[in-house]
C-alpha cells in the first residue's frame, strides 16, 4: 500500500505541464498536512519535475534530459537580468540556443530569429510578434512592457517573454558571463555523470552463498547491502567473506559504509576512494540507493576530463597561461613573466598567489610527465627573497621520490638564477 508521500508524488508526476503548484492546494485536495505536502514538493523538484521560477511560483515542468552544460534556461536568465516574466511562463524551463541583439531594422532582424533563441530588444511592439511566430523568446530591455495581445501571444506558445530593466548592453554582457561560467563548469563531472544505474545489490537477509551467486555472473567482488526499503546499510566484499557460507549478509558485511550523492563532483570520489582505499562506493538519494561507482570508471572520467580541450579559464589556468614549459634531464621548467594577477598591495608578488603559482606548476608538470590522476598530501614552501611585476621567473619540477602511489616534487623558483623560493609537493596517485 502507498504511502501518503508516494500519493502525493504521483499526483504531482500527473499533473499538465506548466500547472501552477502550491502547498495548501495540494493539501486541501489530497486531504493531507501541509508539512507532508511540502516535503513531497521538495523531493518532486529535486527530481526536476518540479521548478520555482522567479516572479511566476512553483510549476510542474518536464524533466529534462541532459544537455550541453552550455546551454542556459530562460528561467536562469530571468534570475540573472532580474527581471520579470510577462507572459509564456510555461516556456520558461526551455533552453536558448543563442541571442540575438535586436537593433536592426525588421527586414534584417527577420532572418536572425529562429527557434530557440533570445531576441533582447527595447520598446519595439512590431517585432515582438514577428519573433514569438518564429519561436523566438523575447527580453526587451530598459523595463518597458508589452501588450495584452503579446502575453496571451506568449502563454499559446510557451514562450517567455520577460522585461528587465537593464540595457541591452548589460544585459548581453551578463548572459555572456553566465555561458562563459557554464562552459568551465563543463569540465565538472558529476557522479550523477558516471554511476551504474539499477545494480545488484543484496539484502541484509539475504544468504551469504547469494553472494557468490552475483560473484560469478558479474565478476565482481563488492555489492552493496540495503535493508528492506532500499537504505544502504553495508558493503560486503570478498575481504568480509568468511570460510563458511552459513548464515545471512549481515552478520559478515562491512556496517555503516562511506557513501556519495548524485551531484557529488568526481573528483571529491576519487579523493575519498584514494583517502579511504575504496574500490566501490554507493550512490544515494535520501539515504537509498540508487547507484555504485567503481574506481575504473571514476579513472576514465578523470582521463576523460583531462584529454578534453579548454572550454573555459580557471584561476589556475590564468596563472599560468604566461608560462611556457621545456623539459631537462631533471624534470620540467616553467618560464613566465609576474604579471598583475600575482601582485599584492605592495606592488611585489603575493605570497599567497606565488603559492598558488608554485603549486599549481607542480600539479600540472606530474600529471604531464607522469600521466597521473593525483591527490596532494601535502605542500610545504618557503620564501627566500621577493620579486616584482615583470620580473622573468623560472619554476623548475624535479621529482626526488617516487613509489608504487606516492610521489614528491622539488620546486625551486629562480629569478636570474637567484633563489626566490623553495616548496616540496607530495601526492598520491591513483592507479587501477
Amino acid at each position: 500500500m502507498s504511502t501518503k508521500h508516494e500519493k502525493i508524488l504521483k499526483y504531482i508526476y500527473g499533473l499538465d505541464i506548466g500547472t501552477a503548484i502550491s502547498v495548501r492546494k495540494i493539501a486541501k485536495d489530497l486531504g493531507v498536512s501541509e508539512g507532508t505536502a511540502y516535503r513531497a514538493i521538495k523531493e518532486a523538484e529535486n527530481k526536476e519535475y518540479v521548478k520555482t521560477f522567479p516572479r511566476v511560483g512553483t510549476l510542474r515542468v518536464e524533466k529534462a534530459e541532459k544537455t550541453d552544460i552550455k546551454r542556459l534556461t530562460f528561467s536562469e536568465v530571468v534570475s540573472i537580468v532580474d527581471g520579470t516574466v510577462l507572459g509564456g511562463a510555461n516556456g520558461l524551463d526551455k533552453s536558448l540556443t543563442r541571442f540575438v541583439i535586436g537593433a536592426m531594422t525588421t527586414d534584417a532582424m527577420a532572418k536572425y530569429l529562429t527557434s530557440g533563441s533570445l531576441l533582447i530588444v527595447g520598446n519595439r511592439d512590431e517585432v515582438f510578434p514577428m519573433a514569438l511566430e518564429n519561436g523566438c523568446a523575447v527580453l526587451i530591455s530598459g523595463g518597458f512592457k508589452c501588450s495584452d495581445t503579446i502575453r496571451r501571444l506568449a502563454d499559446e506558445l510557451a514562450l517567455p517573454v520577460i522585461s528587465s530593466s537593464y540595457d541591452t548592453f548589460t544585459i548581453a554582457t551578463l548572459i555572456n558571463k553566465a555561458i562563459s561560467e557554464r562552459m568551465i563548469k563543463k569540465e565538472i563531472l558529476l557522479v550523477e555523470d558516471i554511476m551504474i544505474k539499477n545494480p545488484k545489490y543484496l539484502l541484509k537477509t539475504d544468504p551469504i552463498v547469494k553472494w557468490r551467486t552475483f560473484l560469478h555472473e558479474t565478476g565482481h567482488s563488492r555489492f552493496p547491502v540495503v535493508d528492506e526499503d532500499m537504505r544502504i546499510v553495508g558493503i560486503l566484499t570478498s575481504k568480509d567473506m568468511p570460510e563458511s557460507t552459513d548464515g545471512i549478509v549481515e552478520h559478515v558485511m562491512t556496517p555503516n559504509p562511506i557513501t556519495v550523492e548524485r551531484k557529488t563532483t568526481v573528483a571529491y570520489a576519487a579523493h575519498l576512494m584514494i583517502w579511504e582505499g575504496i574500490e566501490l562506493l554507493p550512490v544515494v538519494e535520501q539515504k537509498k540507493l540508487v547507484g555504485v561507482i567503481n574506481r575504473g570508471d571514476v579513472i576514465k572520467a578523470l582521463q576523460y576530463m583531462r584529454s578534453q580541450p579548454q572550454v573555459g579559464e580557471t584561476l589556475e589556468d590564468l596563472l599560468i597561461s604566461g608560462f611556457e614549459s621545456r623539459r631537462t634531464d631533471d624534470g620540467i621548467i616553467y618560464t613566465g613573466p609576474v604579471t598583475p594577477m600575482l601582485l599584492s598591495q605592495i606592488g611585489t608578488a603575493s605570497w599567497s598567489a606565488m603559492i598558488m603559482l608554485m603549486s599549481t606548476v607542480g600539479i600540472v608538470a606530474l600529471r604531464t610527465s607522469k600521466q597521473l590522476d593525483i591527490v596532494v598530501d601535502s605542500f610545504t614552501v618557503y620564501f627566500v627573497k621577493p620579486v616584482q611585476l615583470d620580473d622573468v621567473l623560472d619554476i623548475a619540477v624535479s621529482t626526488i621520490e617516487e613509489g608504487r602511489s606516492y610521489y614528491k616534487s622539488e620546486i625551486c623558483v629562480y629569478h636570474q638564477k637567484d633563489l626566490i623560493a623553495k616548496a616540496l609537493l607530495a601526492v598520491k596517485a591513483m592507479k587501477r
